[in-house]
């Protein structure tokens, strides 16, 4: 069969022959009908993630869509964390109780942008972050979780989302997903932007970090909730103890490897079926899987439309 064949850390994979998986008893062959470009099928080709340097060759792919028993799926692999190979390809293993059943109507492609990103939004606001009907949410970038993020906050029932992001596309992003404010992290007063766009909001979801996150902070109200997921924008925060301490904010931070397979199911059913009614999608374009190499570029450059998924010809 054809894959996306990593062969070396460091460098994109090469579309190539590879011999079809055969499954080991629990697990299953699916056919795959989307595959995305992550953020973590990224990091862990450089071999420089805290999984240590992946196993070369395989074929990457933490996450994909597809076929298996007949049955629309959404499935994991552990691909460039583990040994073993992933989704970019055409047929991919996958443990049968990891598979997520899909509701009929699934747009494949769509939910595969989604994918992780979205539950990392979903239960980064209303798990972790105790998201409440009414309240008012600060959404931190625009990229596949921030903009998942707002639409999840509204579907949650906040009151106002203020979202930030530093490009004029990125603010374009949150307009289009329902942001009523948006704040430009380019400008030279971001906090004053925030306190006037969402002074006394009740929950920061932030998958930046850095000087960003500092100025959002500011703007929580005493008692605020602040969940960080990521550190797109610096491994470390200028926040102040001042702030932390005159405001008794609550700090804690989240990641999808700590959910049960059962809450990312749930998760991953609750995603599909919003999406499937057409209240939750994020920018996104799909690539033919032998154009694998010049998309698994752009998308580490910055230069695509949204989330890169790899589909069959």
């Amino acid at each position: 069969m054809r894959a996306a064949l990593i062969t070396r850390p460091g460098q994109p994979p090469a579309w190539a022959d590879r011999d079809e998986p055969r499954p080991a008893p629990g697990e299953v062959v699916v056919d795959v009908l989307a595959a995305p470009v992550t953020p973590l099928d990224l990091l862990c080709a450089t071999g420089t993630s805290y999984f240590g340097v992946p196993a070369a060759p395989y074929v990457p792919g933490v996450q994909g869509v597809g076929t298996a028993d007949g049955r629309a799926v959404w499935f994991p692999t552990t691909a460039g964390m583990a040994p073993g190979d992933g989704s970019m390809a055409a047929k991919a293993l996958a443990r049968r109780e990891d598979l997520v059943l899909l509701p009929e109507g699934t747009d494949p492609v769509a939910l595969a942008a989604l994918g992780l990103s979205a539950v990392a939004a979903h239960m980064a606001l209303t798990w972790r972050g105790e998201l409440r009907p009414g309240e008012t949410a600060i959404v931190l970038g625009t990229g596949a979780v921030g903009q998942a993020a707002i639409q999840l906050a509204r579907l949650a029932g906040a009151g106002r989302v203020v979202a930030a992001a530093r490009s004029a596309r990125g603010r374009d992003r949150a307009v289009r997903a329902g942001a009523d404010a948006v704040v430009a992290l380019d400008a030279d007063d971001v906090t004053n932007r925030f306190a006037e766009a969402a002074e006394g909001a009740d929950l920061l979801l932030d998958p930046l970090f850095g000087a960003p996150a500092a100025a959002a902070a500011a703007a929580l109200k005493p008692g605020g909730r602040w969940v960080n997921l990521g550190a797109s924008a610096g491994e470390t925060c200028p926040v102040t103890s001042s702030l932390l301490r005159s405001r008794s904010l609550r700090l804690s931070g989240y990641t999808n490897n700590e959910l049960t397979p059962r809450q990312r199911a749930d998760a991953i059913t609750a995603i599909a079926r919003y999406a499937a009614r057409g209240v939750l999608a994020v920018d996104h374009e799909a690539v033919p899987f032998d154009e694998v190499a010049d998309a698994w570029r752009r998308q580490a450059e910055g230069r695509t439309s949204g989330r890169v998924v790899l589909v069959p010809r």
